[in-house]
């Protein structure tokens, strides 16, 4: 529903040369070894420009994860079901929230995790920056949704099939930290759900069902904001009082609508109280965003309180809350209970699922033969086991991936969510 949303950075690697030695020279085996390292190289280079279209970057994803995966699992017909290749090469790479110190591992496995997180991340950028344009016709509005889909079905599938199966338990705070990996998953996913809130909202759908699926929204962004919670505030809150200003938001939105519905239900007691806990949680949100503005941490900087998005919540409920205190003064004549009413505990659609996701088929070079001529009798130059987390401490910091500027408009917009998705 925003066109404002919070992101992290990207996460940073370095180059992977794939320089694999031969039993015997294989033609298919040498072109693996140079197809690896160029498929690599040309998803890096699109991943840091959330400009790029998902027609581009999804190719490119698809064909590296191809290649990628004859690395991870061994052909059929071996008698094991990991590739003899797994731990030949060394992948470096930071992580989204723990600042340029790389982590390295000799494991295909932990490579496919973090091209699978980076992907997800460029997804939620790739929305964010087609959000942030000035008018957002309905097929972008589709776009948005399903980027943020596959960017939390990417999430999903990595932590799901892949991360039980890395060498070590994920460090504190890094991007597969089931504390991360959540508060990443219910981010996108709620995200979505304010593109289907917004469209509601412009097609005037029955208040109730905004309700429910803004209270939807808000518990999940607060899922979000609680999972990370635990982790150093130094690092951590800033994301977190963006989450939380969500939650906030969205339960401003699930009070004032669910009062919209009781009036049409004649129920203008119950609609004021309603009223007054939308107005209540918008004062925490208007708080919340001074915090996210004033508290230094990784990715997005900006004054929320200040976007249009923002700012058209307050009349909104005012408004509303007029209008309903006016008309039991007149006609009704309720007595307004001391308890907010109890949202919708679920809606009946319009609910976000992440996208299903699986890998791609190995890559046609990867057959017995190709896979036969790699020698790993000849690929001990570098013995992974005599690289101490010293040694490689000592090789220094990843630069940070230099990303692609993502325009954020305060331009007013001219209907009823006050959103740039319509």
């Amino acid at each position: 529903m925003s066109h404002w949303f919070h992101r992290n950075p990207l996460k940073a690697t370095s180059e992977v040369k794939f320089d694999l030695k031969l039993v015997a020279s294989d033609s298919q085996a040498l072109k693996i070894c140079s197809d690896l390292k160029q498929a690599r190289a040309r998803l890096l280079e699109l991943i840091p420009d959330a400009n790029h279209e998902i027609d581009v970057v999804e190719p490119a994803l698809t064909l590296y994860l191809s290649l990628l995966r004859g690395t991870i699992e061994a052909p059929e017909g071996e008698h094991t079901g990991w590739s003899k290749i797994r731990h030949a090469i060394r992948f470096r790479w930071t992580h989204s929230m723990l600042g340029n110190t790389p982590e390295s591992h000799y494991d295909a496995v932990f490579e496919l995790v973090s091209i699978l997180q980076n992907a997800a991340f460029w997804y939620m950028k790739h929305a964010s920056k087609i959000a942030a344009q000035e008018d957002v016709n309905m097929d972008e509005a589709k776009i948005v949704h399903r980027s943020l889909r596959r960017g939390a079905g990417l999430l999903k599938y990595a932590q799901d099939e892949w991360v039980d199966k890395l060498l070590e338990s994920p460090a504190s705070g890094s991007d597969s930290d089931p504390r991360v990996h959540t508060a990443y998953l219910n981010q996108s996913t709620a995200e979505a759900q304010e593109v289907t809130i917004a469209r509601a909202i412009e097609l005037k759908h029955n208040a109730g069902l905004i309700s429910a699926l803004s209270n939807e929204t808000s518990k999940l962004f607060t899922t979000a904001a609680d999972s990370i919670a635990s982790l150093e505030e130094k690092g951590f809150g800033h994301w977190k009082n963006y989450l939380r200003l969500k939650a906030a938001l969205y339960a401003t939105y699930a009070y004032n609508y669910a009062g919209v519905n009781m009036l049409n239900q004649d129920k203008c007691g119950e609609a004021i109280r309603s009223l007054q806990e939308a107005k209540k949680c918008y004062e925490t949100a208007s708080e919340l965003c001074k915090e996210y503005a004033h508290t230094k941490g990784p990715g997005t900087q900006a004054k929320p309180e200040r976007h249009q998005f923002f700012r058209r919540v307050a009349p909104i409920v005012a408004r509303t809350l007029e209008k309903c205190e006016r008309e039991n003064g007149m006609i009704y004549h309720q007595k307004v209970p001391y308890d907010p009413p109890q949202l919708e505990l679920r809606a009946t659609y319009g609910l976000v699922a992440p996208d299903d996701y699986t890998l791609p088929p190995a890559a046609p070079l990867w057959s017995p033969v190709s896979y036969a001529a790699f020698d790993l009798t000849k690929n001990n130059s570098e013995d992974p086991s005599s690289k101490s987390k010293a040694a490689q401490k000592a090789e220094g910091d990843l630069p940070p991936v230099k990303e692609a500027d993502i325009h954020q408009t305060n331009k007013d917009h001219k209907n009823d969510s006050g959103c740039s998705v319509m």
